[in-house]
Parts: C-alpha cells; structure tokens; sequence
C-alpha cells in the first residue's frame, strides 16, 4: 500500500487517538510581557503576605480584568490565567517567597493572554480568586488566597478541574480547528519552531541568547528556501514568538495533511557544561537511544504535563493494535528521512558524535506523517552558539534541509518505499 493510501486508511482508524491537552507553564520569558503599550493593563506591584497556613498574593493593576486560577501537581502550583499584561515589576520580582508561596513567575503565554504561576510548598487549595476594582486612588487588585490542604483533597479538586477544564478546552477547539482544503497537489510541509511566548527553551549561559529566538531565526530561513523552490507547500507551527502547546503542534499537521514534520530545536547541558556539541536528528522510539536522548525528551516535554493519547476507552490489546498499525509505516519513512537528514547536513553543519538517536519526543507521535526532530546544537558550547546565531550559517544548513526534503520527496514519488523492518 503507497504511503498516500497508508494515510487516508489510517485517517479513519486513528482520527479519535488523539486528545486535546492543557499545556502549563514550564519556564516564563519575562521580556516578552514587558513590550509596553497603552492597550494593555500593567501590573506595577506585585506582593505576598500571610503564612504556612494562608497566603496571599495580591498584584496592583491599572485597571480591573477576568481570570482564571487552577492548581497543578507535581511539582505543585497554582495557576492564574489573565489577558494580556505589561509586567512592570523589578527584574528579580517572585524570586523570593513567602508562606505557602515558594515563589512566582509571569509571562506572555499567547497573544491575548498572560499568565501568572505561583510556585507552592506543598498542596493548597485555592480559597479565593477575584479582581477588585480600583477605588478611591487605589489601583485594581488581583487577590489570590491559598489555603493549605492535604494530598487527597488536592488531587479530587484537581481531577475536577481537569474534566471541566478539558471539555471547555475541547468544545473551544471544535470551533476553529482549521480544517485544509485545497487541490494544490505539491506536499505539504509543517516546520516546528520549538517553544515560544512564555516557553523560551534554553538559555545561552553566556549569552543570555533563547532558544525559542534561534530556532524561529533558522526555520523562517528554511521556509524560505522552501517556498522558493516552488516544490512544497509550507506551514509552520508557530511564526512569531507566542506559545503553542506540543499536543497542538502534532494536531496542526495532522488537521492539515502534512506530508512531514521538522521540529527545530537547540540543546543545552546543565551547569555549563561545553562538551556536548553537534547537530542531531531524532525520531520516535517508546525507548530513547541512549541516556543523553532520555534526558532531551523528558526536558522537552516536561511541558506538556496534561497531554497525549487518551485511549483509556479502549482494552488495551485493541489498543495496542491501533497504535502498531498507525504508526508502523510512518516510523519507517521517519527513519529514511532522518538518515538522509543526517547524510545531508553534515556537509554543512558539526554534527553529534551519535547524530542519530531516537527517543520519546511527544511532538513526533503523529501516527500518519512522517516526523523528525532535529537538535541544531548546543546553546551551552560556544562554538556551537557562534553557529547557531550566524546568518551564514543557517543559510548554508537550511540549503542542506532542503536537498534532504527534496531526496525524501523524489524517492516517495518515484515509489521506492523504505524496506520493512528499516525503523
């Protein structure tokens, strides 16, 4: 069966496998919330006061607006979801605690939206969550009140939360899933520009560059060359600097028929470490390839904590079934493309001493199009960042991705599938 075919079969089979997630806030790009502007309320002060028992944290606004607070466990946090803010606090504001609060974050986590995540010692619940208006020369006030709780209690409200908050979130997408309808016959093409908004990815210790910077500079330079060739059509996940949850970025290239998936990303090692460098080219696999790629994808997909396959309606042989048929064929066209990835690139680039590894990334679980998840370098080495931020450089890598993109494509054409058992 061709791959096309492949893709309309299992359209039908696996259309439900995949379910709508929430994505939290794993770190907070605090630059992005500070572009000032008059069209937007600001947050001038924010502040802590009570104990171990209750806490309370209050920020002064410019004018009133609506929220929404919900708790997340493990580690534990509240959550407060407000529209878009201009964060007008000293540079260190959060980092220090104060009762129940161990400290707090701020940030852009879309367009429209900000979000404030109050980082908690332990379980709590949240009493009361409001917005006073302002009154008699005070500013308006978000005032969120925590009580402390006990573990059992803490998980039943946030089993509560989750259901409603996943059926708000699922009717919400029902709306305005985007839905492809074109008769262009050339492929389609979806680029992954890793993080974004309030999820800046890792961060230059020398420097203070994002990642979330250096994979859009490089991907909107390789949709340019695609577009340029006339060949593909292209699309990408993200196109400027706001938050995108990993279970969307899978459903976007499924929505659209995508042909491939390319998430660009950039790596980093802990406490500064310089001997990690080189590009490298994932795919799927239940069991990453080494430590290393273990250690990528648990830091990668630590941000989608509530997302993921529900199949929890299914026996599990059924299942097990499913998702084998699904992706059995999609995991062999993964790999083919990987290798000549790697093949191609290395022309260009430095790559990993290993640059082709597998391991659990959540946004290569699409089970009908072929995905890879490409590692450009590492922030934390220099030379790799001097790289990385070239615009040279990625002229010359992202001329490499395309030669491999267009070897994919001509081998699919001209009907030479990758051998079974090839994954």
């Amino acid at each position: 069966m061709s791959f096309r075919a492949h893709k309309c079969l299992l359209a039908a089979i696996c259309g439900a496998l995949f379910a709508a997630g929430f994505l939290p806030a794993a770190a907070l790009d605090r630059s992005a919330a500070r572009t000032p502007s008059e069209d937007y309320p600001v947050v001038s002060e924010a502040r802590l006061m009570g104990d171990e028992t209750r806490t309370r944290f209050v920020a002064d606004l410019s004018r009133g607006i609506d929220l929404a607070a919900f708790t997340l466990a493990d580690p534990y946090r509240v959550v407060v979801d407000v529209p878009q803010l201009v964060f007008r606090l000293p540079a260190k504001a959060g980092e220090t605690g104060r009762g129940l609060v161990k400290a707090f974050r701020f940030g852009l986590v879309m367009q429209g939206g900000s979000r404030i995540v109050l980082d908690v010692t332990g379980p709590v619940r949240v009493d009361k969550a409001f917005v006073l208006d302002p009154v008699d020369g005070q500013p308006a006030r978000l005032v969120v009140d925590l009580v402390a709780a006990d573990r059992d209690s803490f998980m039943r409200n946030l089993a509560i939360e989750n259901q409603a908050r996943r059926a708000s979130t699922s009717a919400n997408r029902a709306e305005r899933e985007p839905v492809a309808k074109t008769t262009d016959p050339r492929p389609l093409v979806v680029l992954d520009p890793g993080h974004g908004g309030l999820d800046s990815g890792t961060i230059a210790p020398s420097t203070g560059d994002n990642e979330k910077t250096i994979v859009l500079d490089f991907a909107l330079k390789l949709r340019d060359k695609l577009e340029k060739t006339g060949k593909y059509r292209v699309a990408m996940t993200r196109s400027d600097d706001h938050f995108v949850p990993l279970s969307d970025r899978v459903r976007f290239a499924r929505t659209n028929q995508a042909a491939l998936l390319i998430s660009i990303h950039a790596d980093a090692l802990a406490h500064r470490d310089t001997k990690g460098h080189g590009a490298t080219v994932y795919t799927l696999s239940e069991t990453a390839s080494d430590t290393e790629a273990a250690r990528l994808a648990d830091a990668e997909n630590r941000a989608d904590l509530i997302a993921g396959v529900d199949l929890s309606a299914e026996p599990d042989d059924v299942t097990d079934i499913l998702i084998d048929l699904a992706q059995r064929e999609t995991k062999s066209f993964s790999m083919h493309f990987a290798r000549g990835m790697v093949s191609e690139i290395k022309t260009s680039a430095r790559l990993n001493e290993r640059p082709l590894k597998a391991a659990g990334f959540r946004v290569l679980t699409a089970p009908d199009v072929p995905s890879v998840l490409v590692e450009l370098g590492f922030v934390t080495n220099p030379q790799d960042l001097k790289l990385l931020t070239s615009d040279a450089w990625r002229a010359r890598v992202a001329d490499s991705m395309v030669q491999a993109i267009a070897t994919f494509f001509a081998t699919r054409i001209a009907g030479s599938a990758p051998a079974p058992g090839s994954n």
